[in-house]
């Protein structure tokens, strides 16, 4: 083949995503975020209506929000790990929370728009990876609409994808066991 691209390619290959416990400071520059922002955004996007938009939590709005998070979890009913765990979901450098933001279209529903916002979770993550930095997908409860409307400013209607953590990367982690591919595939 002509185009292929042998570092990509094994990139891909051996790319894994890194704990956030395991992240440390400093987070990246402003303009190093704006510029894997921007990576994040070349994914497929189908009547270029660009469904998806970005939060960046800073450190001091993660420290502001961890105990609000905390609080929240226990609220509806989570039980001390379950809050813990909360208390330190704000712990990396940076997160960056992606949000559907469907667009009304008669051509494009709205599932496919928000395929295209989980797109822009994975281009993150493979860009922040990419520049060096250690990166994860997460969700849990800072995603449920009841928090993030309140705190985050997610209008209704929009819903959080993922939340990307990023920062520097620690001891790389153990490579976790991979599907058996050839049992979930089939040729028709």
């Amino acid at each position: 083949m002509q185009h292929t691209d042998p570092a990509t390619l094994s990139f891909l290959r051996h790319r894994r995503s890194h704990p956030p416990k395991l992240l440390s400071g400093p987070p990246p520059a402003r303009a190093e975020l704006m510029d894997l922002l921007e990576l994040a955004a070349r994914v497929p996007d189908h009547g270029k209506l660009e469904p998806w938009r970005f939060a960046v939590l800073e450190r001091a709005t993660l420290d502001r929000l961890a105990p609000v998070l905390a609080d929240f979890v226990a609220a509806n009913g989570g039980d001390e790990t379950a809050v813990e765990k909360a208390r330190s979901a704000f712990a990396s450098p940076v997160i960056i929370a992606v949000i559907s933001t469907p667009v009304d279209s008669p051509k494009i529903p709205e599932w496919e728009q928000f395929l295209s916002a989980g797109a822009v979770c994975l281009e993150l993550l493979n860009a922040a990876l990419a520049a060096g930095y250690g990166a994860a997908w997460l969700t849990g409860p800072a995603t449920q609409p009841e928090f993030a409307q309140t705190h985050l400013g997610i209008a209704p209607g929009e819903r959080i994808v993922g939340l990307i953590h990023i920062g520097q990367r620690g001891n790389p982690p153990p490579d976790r066991p991979r599907p058996d591919i050839a049992s979930k595939t089939v040729f028709l």
